[in-house]
């Protein structure tokens, strides 16, 4: 017989998580403005809100935390967070900061100027807001087939080179920084990109002279999915494949808070000593002097030990398959999700979900509110308030897809927490025909909306 499934780590430490009555999530959520960022973490039994600096460290990592090293300036710790960079990433130059959005603003304030185009496959949020902020044009090259979530394609993240050429040629390159490809793509719903792709993309870029960087907040998952479903690197290790997806980019951000299972931190790295040199200009005046960039020694020590694990195989084979069990989960109930499932979370199809709420009603943040209410489980809508207002006609924007993301944290829940889940959404899918109004805004910050916006249920 062969052996079942079974996790590759073992419970050292629990905490103590409450659940609540339907009676206290309907005053909780009305008294949050029916945003669940709003919510208090004590209000919410299963948090799936995302899986950015909310994974569990390893008995390592925290070892790792006593010995950091909280000198200014050349502090131990730095140079140990360099080497594991360089070992597993390739990349000579480094930047600390204290998360992705942070190394973003950092690169962008280095190369980006007003009315620059920035191609690549469906920016995240913090991606575009970095962009328009600095009035360029975020430009989104990501291949058609990401926008069916039933078809099954297994690199649903890749960039259409045909679209990509065609704003390359277009325009000069001036105009043109940076193409930012995002291993995996959260926002078409975890998919990952292909190693063929990634190929691509990078020559396609350097025939134009135009400079490649990933968004590498999830780049050992993306590496998984290559190593499992792209052929020629079947046998490869997920080091050797992340060595080689590097080999395709000029330099890279990375929220550290996801693939290096840590609850804060980020770096940018660089092949251009010039570019380096430019950025960190913009690190010492946004982040901190460039040997610790707005994070402590034990936190610099920590990361370090979560590149090394988290380019595990098995520790990624037990986190992909666990998201895959929600998947499954409900996809046997008939739910409609983004197929095949991602690494790092489940996408409800919301639009095929809920189809009686009408678009200019926020249909992805209607089922999270429902979710929430059913059982006390927290997503997060990727849909149209996250999509924001167009920077020139203030319009809403509607994308193509409109998802609620379950975000599974690293190390965190077992597949218990994962039927509950389950059964909790099946409830709302059985009765969402009686679902016909969503949300309106009462309030919304002129950018990144979604974080801070304030609604009225629509009766």
């Amino acid at each position: 017989m062969e052996l079942p499934f079974a996790e590759t780590y073992k419970i050292k430490m629990v905490e103590t998580i409450r659940k609540s009555s339907l009676e206290e999530r309907k005053n909780w959520i009305q008294e949050a403005s029916y945003n669940l960022f709003n919510l208090k973490s004590n209000q919410v039994f299963i948090d799936l809100l995302t899986d950015s600096g909310t994974g569990a460290m390893s008995d390592r990592q925290w070892s790792e935390m006593m010995l950091g090293d909280e000198s200014y300036a050349g502090a131990s710790s730095y140079y140990k967070m360099k080497d594991a960079i360089y070992d597993i990433l390739g990349f000579e130059y480094f930047l600390p900061t204290h998360q992705g959005r942070a190394a973003e603003n950092v690169l962008f304030s280095a190369m980006i100027k007003e009315g620059d185009l920035v191609p690549g496959n469906a920016h995240f949020d913090t991606t575009k807001g970095h962009i328009e902020f600095r009035k360029a044009t975020a430009v989104d090259c990501t291949i058609k087939e990401a926008y069916d979530t039933s078809l099954d394609h297994p690199f649903k993240g890749n960039i259409d080179l045909g679209k990509l050429e065609d704003v390359l040629k277009s325009n000069p390159c001036e105009r043109i920084p940076l193409v930012i490809v995002t291993v995996t793509c959260n926002t078409a719903g975890g998919q990952p990109v292909s190693m063929q792709n990634l190929k691509e993309v990078y020559d396609l870029a350097q025939k134009y002279g135009v400079p490649v960087y990933f968004d590498s907040a999830r780049f050992a998952e993306n590496a998984y999915f290559i190593k499992t479903r792209e052929s020629a690197y079947k046998d490869k290790t997920i080091r050797e494949i992340v060595k080689e997806m590097y080999q395709y980019a000029d330099g890279m951000t990375m929220s550290s808070k996801k693939d290096a299972i840590v609850n804060m931190g980020g770096f940018i790295a660089f092949n251009d000593k010039e570019l380096f040199r430019k950025a960190s200009t913009f690190n010492i005046m946004f982040e901190g002097f460039v040997t610790y960039g707005g994070m402590s020694g034990r936190d610099m020590n920590a990361l370090a030990q979560g590149l090394y694990e988290g380019t595990e195989f098995d520790y990624l084979d037990t986190r992909i398959k666990q998201v895959a069990f929600l998947g499954q989960k409900l996809t046997d109930f008939g739910i409609p999700t983004q197929f095949p499932f991602g690494g790092h979370a489940v996408f409800v199809d919301a639009k095929k979900f809920l189809p009686n709420v009408p678009k200019e009603e926020f249909v992805a943040q209607t089922l999270a509110i429902e979710l929430y209410l059913e059982g006390g489980v927290r997503g997060v809508e990727i849909g149209a308030l996250l999509a924001d207002r167009d920077p020139v006609t203030r319009e809403n924007r509607y994308p193509a897809l409109e998802l609620m993301r379950l975000t599974i944290p690293r190390r965190v829940y077992t597949n218990n927490h994962m039927e509950y889940v389950a059964v909790a959404l099946k409830n709302v899918f059985d009765r969402r025909d009686k679902i016909n109004h969503g949300f309106r805004i009462k309030w919304e910050a002129p950018i990144m909306r979604h974080f801070t916006v304030e609604l009225d249920r629509i009766e």
